[in-house]
């Protein structure tokens, strides 16, 4: 009985591998192994140093002021003291900790819902339209978008106490409602992942553009509209400067705002303000801050797949 050997394939070889070849293979899968270590390395380095202030910032309420000297910075203290720690903030100034939250709720989706009402539609009149002037506002925009926010600061204060506003919530709210980065933003994802066939197929059935807008460009700018709700959002949620210069009434106050008023004047927690019989120390401002961190971490993982699909919808042209 004859074997047969299979015919060979064209350029592959059925001879077997020369020892030269094989330590070829062997120091190239070590080549691999060695970058794929270092690249986990890396990877690891970054997330501990992410993690570790935000674990720090979880466990300090649970903590005393001497255990937070004294102990080890990752441990874990006692429910008992958070509460304590809470019961504390809140009776802070006639507990106006609640006014700050509703405040900065109010503030951030004020601005989130007006600066994506603006963002979009001007993002997409940019990308599908020609005009007079669209180069133009496309380069301000960029110029906008490399201006640092306070240094824009004082024009607003001027222009808004010019029409009596400051002092109000709308001095907060209305700065946001254009927002550069977004129509940036959007601009790339229309003018690279937007089908033109299906907006020409409806201006054949004979919508205008508006509806064509609304019911065929709108719909397919999920992705882009959440990515632009989440990082607006971040924005306003964190903003201190705006108002900090804006508002001069303390129960208006934001978060990040209350919280720097709380810290600069309570003694515990400002040496220079000398002794306070207020029950305001280290814990609570801990508790503070982990008021201002826990809505964001909350929002980016309610819409981690659309930040996702937002993120790499503009990286292939369609």
């Amino acid at each position: 009985m004859t074997s047969q050997l299979a015919p060979a394939q064209p350029g592959v070889s059925n001879e077997p591998p020369t020892t030269r070849e094989r330590s070829r293979r062997r120091r190239k899968r070590t080549r691999i192994s060695a970058a794929g270590v270092v690249r986990l390395l890396l990877l690891f380095g970054f997330a501990v140093f992410c993690l570790v202030p935000l674990v720090w910032l979880l466990f300090a309420p649970t903590k005393t002021n001497a255990e937070m000297a004294t102990g080890n910075p990752l441990s874990f203290g006692s429910i008992q003291t958070a509460l304590l720690a809470w019961q504390h903030l809140v009776q802070y100034n006639g507990g106006v900790v609640y006014a700050w939250m509703a405040n900065s709720v109010f503030y951030s989706v004020g601005s989130v819902v007006l600066s994506v009402a603006v963002a979009v539609p001007a993002a997409y009149a940019l990308a599908t339209m020609r005009f007079a002037g669209r180069k133009l506002i496309l380069t301000l925009t960029l110029v906008a978008m490399v201006v640092p926010a306070t240094a824009v600061v004082l024009p607003l204060f001027l222009e808004l106490n010019a029409v009596h506003l400051t002092n109000t919530a709308a001095s907060v709210i209305l700065p946001a409602a254009f927002y550069p980065f977004g129509v940036y933003l959007a601009y790339v994802y229309f003018a690279t992942s937007l089908p033109r066939e299906l907006l020409e197929a409806a201006r054949i059935d004979g919508c205008g553009e508006v509806r064509v807008f609304l019911h065929t460009a709108l719909p397919l700018a999920k992705p882009i509209i959440a990515i632009l709700v989440f990082f607006s959002f971040v924005a306003n949620w964190s903003n201190y400067f705006l108002p900090f210069v804006m508002l001069s009434d303390t129960g208006l106050y934001n978060l990040p705002v209350g919280l720097g008023n709380l810290i600069s004047g309570t003694g515990a927690l400002n040496p220079a303000m000398g002794a306070t019989d207020l029950p305001i120390h280290y814990p609570e401002a801990a508790l503070a801050g982990l008021i201002v961190v826990v809505p964001v971490a909350i929002l980016f993982i309610a819409f981690q797949r659309f930040l996702i699909r937002g993120l790499l919808s503009g990286s292939v042209k369609s």
